[in-house]
């Protein structure tokens, strides 16, 4: 059994005293009892529960590797990164895999992402080896320190068949590194297909809600020309084709009237005509300069005289003048 701790004396007595903080059964079968021993306990408590389990980010912004910098899982990460998804920054926080202090480390390195600000998810990777290598993985504070990560975990700590305790209590694990990889970074081909297969889906969408619209925007116009027709055109129009009748009329009357009075004013006008009176015998006599002779003491003994008759005109010497009396004249 290994004991990790500290020693103190107890002055009292003159004895050592051994403060255990970890202990560790020696032997593979040891090994394997207190894995499961501290996997029942943790399974009691809900570590390894999948209802826990937080889903990765399908786009990662901002991603810390949490690896041996000088491994080759680190340069795994980094090559596929920048082949399917070159837009997600690498933040490395370095850390022993393996040895008496690597427990410490990575449970440091996992408390550190809370202080990264804006960081998507952490992975914990580290190459092949031996299974005693895997042993640090399946240490508590190495497993508490996983689940209790602020953001998404998933390990790739590059064994096949072994699966540790800390693979269980992260939120996603894959046998390898890049294989962890290939689930955080998504791979740019295939975001580029489904943008094209979205951009064709919107186009024929934005097409058929704009034949839509069009169509919408048709049978509207349609309804408003027929509403503008039947509600205020022919109403106008009829308005307008009384009116035009009765203003029509109006004027034929008055016409008719004005025809009435011009015909009156014209036979009243004939009737006063000196050519009708010329008609019925009378005759007209002017002076030699044209002025009209009215009575008998406007002319003189042997002055001419010009008479003008219905059918024409002579021209006379007054010879004898007679005047009719008063009386005879009214």
């Amino acid at each position: 059994m290994l004991v990790r701790g500290r020693v103190d004396i107890y002055g009292a007595r003159g004895s050592y005293q051994i403060y255990a903080t970890t202990i560790l059964p020696l032997g593979e079968g040891a090994k394997a009892r207190a894995k499961e021993q501290l996997m029942a306990q943790l399974t009691r408590e809900g570590l390894f529960d999948p209802r826990h389990k937080r889903p990765l980010p399908p786009y990662p912004e901002k991603v810390a590797v949490i690896t041996s910098p000088t491994g080759a899982a680190l340069q795994d990460v980094l090559k596929i990164s920048s082949s399917r998804y070159p837009a997600a920054e690498i933040l490395v926080i370095p850390s022993l895999m393996q040895g008496v202090m690597a427990a410490e480390e990575i449970t440091s390195a996992l408390s550190m992402c809370g202080r990264v600000p804006l960081l998507s998810c952490a992975m914990l990777v580290r190459g092949g080896g031996s299974r005693d290598d895997l042993d640090v993985f399946d240490d508590e504070r190495v497993v508490r320190a996983a689940r209790s990560c602020p953001v998404p975990v998933i390990t790739g700590l590059g064994h096949q068949i072994d699966s540790t305790l800390c693979d269980m209590a992260a939120d996603a694990f894959a046998p390898t590194p890049s294989g962890a990889a290939e689930r955080v970074f998504p791979d740019i081909a295939e975001i580029r297909g489904a943008l094209n297969k979205i951009g064709r889906s919107m186009c024929a969408i934005i097409s058929s809600e704009l034949e839509h619209a069009i169509s919408y925007v048709s049978d509207a116009e349609n309804r408003l020309v027929s509403d503008i027709v039947r509600l205020d055109l022919n109403p106008a129009a009829d308005f307008t084709s009384k009116t035009m009748e009765r203003l029509l009329s109006v004027i034929n009357y008055r016409l008719n009237e004005a025809d009435t009075k011009l015909s009156s004013a014209a036979r009243g006008i004939n009737n006063a005509s000196p050519l009708n009176i010329l008609a019925r015998g009378y005759a007209i006599c002017r002076k030699i300069d044209g002025s009209m002779v009215r009575d008998v003491s406007s002319v003189e003994p042997h002055e001419r005289v010009k008479i003008e008759m219905r059918d024409g005109a002579m021209t006379a010497t007054v010879e004898d003048i007679t005047r009719l009396a008063q009386k005879e004249r009214v």
